[in-house]
């Protein structure tokens, strides 16, 4: 019997400044494939390459990637600023309209870090430019310097909603995750729950109310040691069994 086939939505790099190829973290691959048990495909992140109703049909779920560029505030009406950083419209031409199709469809999602942010702005929200700038908040940032298990490391708690999704999904009212981004929710969209907050007030899980099948947005990066985690391991898994149950029905 065939594996479910997940796509990764990917991210763009440039080799020796030149020549661009579209990639993913194989964190996110061995993710999918080991605790999913599904088959991990990476996606370009351009929609001329990569048409939103040829993926849907592909693909049984998907897994939006963090990424360095941030969704181009354009997008939630704002005007870019430097402020914003680099952005990437390519891959927000191919990933808001997906995520909106795959709400109304009720096909499964996991929206990770920069994906987080794109659940929201395709649902009509917005973003905060820099967290660490706001009054009261943390420093969200990936640590500049140390090995890659020191920049991974827990480094607070996210209280969730007693007895909502994510503590349905955890078994627990509160987890402690990793924290690697700059950007932020600012105005949640619309049916956009948050059901979870770090310390400072930082929203860090997500869904959309009423959404017809199985769609959940982290601000962290649960695919980093997804297989041991007592965190990462049943968000996959969540996820899994929905990409599972599609794929069946097909």
């Amino acid at each position: 019997m065939s594996r479910p086939i997940v796509g990764i939505i990917g991210n763009p790099h440039m080799i020796n400044s030149e020549y661009l190829v579209h990639g993913a973290g194989e964190m996110n691959a061995w993710a999918v494939r080991e605790v999913c048990d599904a088959l991990p495909v990476i996606i370009p992140p351009d929609a001329m390459l990569a048409p939103v109703v040829d993926l849907m049909e592909a693909c049984d779920g998907f897994v939006f990637t963090g990424g360095r560029p941030n969704v181009h505030p354009k997008e939630y009406g704002e005007a870019l600023t430097n402020g914003h950083g680099d952005t990437d419209e390519a891959r927000d031409a191919l990933a808001l309209p997906l995520i909106r199709a795959l709400v109304e469809r009720g096909q499964p999602y996991l929206a990770i870090c920069r994906g987080f942010q794109e659940m929201n702005v395709a649902m009509g929200g917005s973003l905060y430019p820099e967290i660490r700038d706001l009054p009261g908040r943390d420093n969200h940032r990936m640590p500049p310097d140390g090995t890659l298990a020191e920049k991974f490391a827990l480094r607070h708690d996210v209280v969730l909603t007693p007895g909502g999704v994510f503590a349905k999904v955890f078994g627990a009212d509160v987890v402690r995750t990793n924290t690697l981004h700059g950007q932020g929710i600012k105005q949640p969209g619309q049916r956009i729950v948050v059901d979870g907050y770090a310390p400072d007030g930082t929203p860090e899980a997500i869904y959309v109310q009423g959404a017809k099948g199985f769609g959940l947005g982290v601000q962290w990066h649960p695919e980093y040691r997804a297989v041991e985690d007592l965190v990462s391991r049943p968000l996959f898994a969540a996820f899994g069994v929905a990409v599972h149950a599609w794929s069946n029905a097909k």
